[in-house]
């Protein structure tokens, strides 16, 4: 992303004529210690893209975004057109993608859709979820699951939230990328409008504990807790109104609920219990 050179020979030697862009650090808790990394990676970075493709006359952006942006929201379910107002570095370099996204579509007749998920979570048959290292809720409860870990942390119990824990929306990437595809379409349908934003969530929240117990269910298995203190910059409650991408788009998400997101990823977790290119005998030989 940083090597303005390379990413203006891919996009004229392979003809692209619209971009999805997913690359980004996503951790909202070392964000709080290293915003430097944040900003440099996200925006300082995503400018050299949108520079490029200026350059080369790509018009069509899809720009992974985020539910951070909102930061400790005023109502829940969160629409697009609240407040912005991120509690975190990872937010911020986000919303000033999305402000430079808006100056480009304003003054160069950029073409974009923002799309602000919430909690990806979930796998297909071959394709999971598997950071180095883990940082996601619900891969690291299902290592607990595997015995890959002796207790799941559980990062603040004082939050006002029924439970205490923070709430997060899910959406299965499946569903994601569903998503994707039908605003990339949209953007070269020409039809207004040419500036898209939208929530992606399922529009039901689960809490921490809620998520483990789940998890529970899914597998099981006992899941060992320790509860520690909060982390710097996590909102109580996120939780999406995904309303207007279904009116609009006629998006239709096809995993509506938590327990057939996590059973998917439990699913895939035992195939390839050490992550990519360790998997069990079972596994069906993708790679």
């Amino acid at each position: 992303m940083s090597n303005r050179d390379l990413l203006n020979r891919v996009v004229r030697e392979h003809s692209i004529d619209g971009v999805m862009h997913f690359a980004a650090s996503i951790e909202a808790g070392e964000s709080m210690k290293m915003p430097e990394k944040y900003f440099r990676n996200n925006t300082a970075n995503t400018l050299s893209l949108l520079e490029t493709m200026l350059e080369c006359g790509v018009t069509r952006l899809v720009f992974s975004s985020t539910a951070a942006l909102y930061g400790d929201p005023e109502r829940t379910p969160i629409e697009e057109d609240d407040s912005l107002k991120p509690t975190n570095a990872y937010g911020e370099s986000k919303l000033l993608v999305e402000r430079m996204l808006a100056w480009f579509h304003r003054i160069h007749g950029l073409r974009y859709a923002s799309l602000r998920y919430f909690n990806a979570a979930g796998a297909t048959a071959g394709l999971g979820e598997d950071h180095c290292p883990e940082s996601h809720l619900i891969p690291i409860v299902l290592q607990a699951a595997l015995g890959q870990r002796k207790s799941v942390s559980i990062y603040g119990t004082d939050y006002s939230t029924p439970d205490g824990t923070c709430i997060r929306d899910y959406i299965h990437v499946s569903d994601l990328s569903t998503a994707h595809l039908l605003a990339f379409d949209r953007l070269g349908s020409g039809k207004d409008p040419e500036q898209l934003i939208y929530n992606l969530g399922s529009g039901r929240g689960f809490s921490v504990r809620e998520v483990i117990d789940v998890v529970r269910r899914v597998t099981g298995q006992q899941i060992q807790v320790e509860e520690c203190p909060r982390r710097a910059g996590d909102p109580p409650v996120l939780v999406a109104s995904s309303e207007k991408i279904k009116r609009e788009l006629h998006w239709a998400p096809k995993f509506s609920n938590l327990e057939d997101i996590v059973a998917s990823a439990w699913s895939w977790r035992q195939q390839y219990p050490q992550g990519y290119g360790k998997a069990t005998a079972h596994n069906t030989g993708e790679k």
